[in-house]
């Protein structure tokens, strides 16, 4: 498959890279344009490290919802100290005129119109200068996510899309922060296993604990996997 100037290589190619392969051909390929989509849980504390070993420039972003829980906004400030980075911030508006136009609580009222003001707008801000972002997609996190290609073309916002992490298990993960004493969230040692906004996640495996009760797993950012 061609998009613009990149081949990607054939399925059973991109299958057979690791990791940092998979960062180390965007990184090539895209240069400044491609970006770290980073919610600092345990896989971008995995990619992080990964990344900004093979290029200590490279681009990351976050997109703040102003309702982090307080462990996601340290957990940021140590991965700022130790990779001598500044994470990009892509946020949506106040919370306070979010209330006044759509009322109090909206994440409660109506949590998917929450997630497209205070997420998939900033994302998509986000997106608009890029040719690949990378996320911390792994299959075995929810059905949802079982076909996550390790690098693929995005058709819901028209670049490409490296989910390096698509193959790992969780054992995986944690094993390569501790070998290498990396900074990560604290919730994770609470039973948190998946971490978004302070009112809409509990402890719970997997992305059981994300708007536990409503039946939604998932909150837009990949919305072509939720549409499968």
């Amino acid at each position: 498959m061609t998009v613009g100037t990149f081949t990607l290589p054939d399925t059973a190619a991109v299958e057979a890279m690791s990791a940092e392969e998979i960062l180390e051909l965007c990184v090539d390929e895209f240069g400044d344009k491609v970006s770290l989509a980073c919610s600092f849980q345990k896989e971008e504390a995995v990619l992080l490290d990964m990344l900004l070993t093979i290029d200590p420039k490279a681009r990351v972003f976050a997109l703040d919802t102003h309702v982090l829980f307080p462990e996601t906004y340290k957990v940021w400030r140590e991965v700022e100290k130790r990779y001598d980075t500044k994470v990009e911030v892509y946020e949506g508006p106040s919370l306070g005129r979010q209330a006044a136009i759509h009322g109090d609580a909206l994440w409660a009222s109506k949590p998917d119109l929450c997630c497209a003001i205070r997420k998939v707008a900033p994302l998509n801000r986000a997106l608009a200068e890029l040719d690949c972002w990378v996320t911390g997609m792994r299959r075995d996190q929810s059905p949802t996510r079982a076909n996550a290609p390790k690098l693929g073309w995005d058709e819901t916002h028209e670049l490409w899309k490296a989910n390096p992490l698509a193959g790992w298990t969780d054992e995986l993960v944690w094993a390569y922060i501790h070998e290498r004493d990396l900074p990560y969230n604290q919730l994770h040692d609470s039973g948190y296993a998946s971490i978004g906004c302070t009112h809409c996640t509990v402890p719970g495996a997997g992305r059981e604990g994300r708007w536990a009760g409503r039946g939604k797993v998932e909150c837009g950012l990949h919305a072509a996997l939720e549409q499968r």
